[in-house]
């Protein structure tokens, strides 16, 4: 099972998680660090478009203008 919990890394590399996690036993995990103001711009802005895309992408006229392009188009 994958999951994905937020956490801070410090300076010196402790990483302190910003929530609760319960294990039943010691788990390997990957971290990535990432430049906090870059990604959360773009995050943002990701998901405050999602919902107007959804609106127009999710259209009777949408999928049938796509059909065309589909692996399966009948």
């Amino acid at each position: 099972m994958l999951r994905t919990v937020q956490a801070i890394v410090d300076p010196d590399g402790s990483v302190r998680l910003l929530e609760k996690v319960k294990l039943d036993r010691s788990s390997r995990a990957l971290v990535t660090i990432f430049d906090r103001d870059e990604i959360l711009d773009s995050l943002s802005s990701s998901s405050l478009s999602e919902k107007a895309l959804g609106e127009d992408w999710n259209r009777p006229e949408e999928d049938e203008a796509w059909k065309p392009y589909q692996r399966n188009a009948q």
